[in-house]
């Protein structure tokens, strides 16, 4: 029988296991070969075939197991020697996860390459909190900026992202959090409200809530760091403001009774 190298970049979500999207369990079932990162919830790994191979290519502590250009010419060998090979990548393979990258060497070797797209963290994490991106009256628009770039330096977006009224997502930028801050301070935002999760949407989740003046503080607090998604924004406050309704309409029924 004829192998069809090929190559699947399959989004995984943002760590709840019932976030991942059909097709990607489908075309999971379907692989000859898994290449996974740290962020995937291992329990995905449930859903592979059971005849794959599954290869562990994340990051762990600082340390990589695998190399970028390592991984892309793994895919290639994997693919001609086994033939559909799916790379998992948490959240979504387009936002910040350098699955283009994997397809492009893919399909210049000769590889068939294709994409599940998976929910982003940078939505679906503000959304297990209450904190909607867009709110009719309260923004328009909404930023996800990567903390750090190729040059392991705080994105210049972030500084343009700070003068605007948008909502202002940013990932893996937790170790640039007092340059972040210092941005904001500089427009005079020091009220605007701040939120960071921590292994959002999984049981080990951790959030701090504060603004722009307090979040360091917070985050010493409470002892959070990566991986952490940070969210700047009137939208914020509408997790408490949520909470608060709730809260009186629950005593408001128990009057009633």
């Amino acid at each position: 029988m004829e192998i069809t190298p090929k190559l699947t970049v399959v989004g995984a979500g943002p760590g709840d296991v019932d976030l991942i999207t059909l097709k990607a369990i489908k075309v999971l079932k379907q692989a000859n070969v898994v290449l996974y990162d740290a962020l995937v919830n291992p329990e995905l790994l449930d859903y592979v075939n059971p005849s794959a191979e599954l290869i562990f290519v994340g990051k762990r502590r600082g340390c990589y197991r695998y190399q970028q250009e390592q991984i892309n010419e793994l895919i290639v060998a994997r693919g001609k020697s086994h033939g559909h090979v799916v790379r998992l990548k948490g959240g979504d393979p387009f936002i910040f996860g350098r699955g283009a990258e994997e397809m492009e060497y893919a399909a210049e070797n000769g590889l068939e390459a294709a994409v599940v797209p998976g929910i982003s963290s940078s939505l679906a994490v503000p959304a297990y909190q209450n904190i909607p991106l867009t709110k009719r009256g309260s923004t328009e628009s909404f930023w996800v900026i990567t903390g750090t770039t190729k040059k392991h330096k705080l994105s210049e977006d972030v500084e343009l992202a700070a003068k605007s009224n948008a909502t202002v997502v940013i990932l893996m930028g937790m170790s640039k959090l007092s340059q972040i801050v210092s941005l904001f301070q500089q427009e005079g935002k020091h009220d605007l409200p701040v939120a960071i999760i921590q292994e959002g949407t999984t049981p080990q989740e951790k959030v701090g809530i504060g603004t722009v003046t307090t979040i360091e503080e917070i985050v010493e607090e409470k002892q959070l760091s990566n991986p952490a998604i940070i969210v700047l924004g009137d939208v914020v406050s509408h997790r408490q403001k949520l909470h608060a309704i709730q809260k009186e309409v629950l005593i408001k029924g128990y009057d009633n009774e």
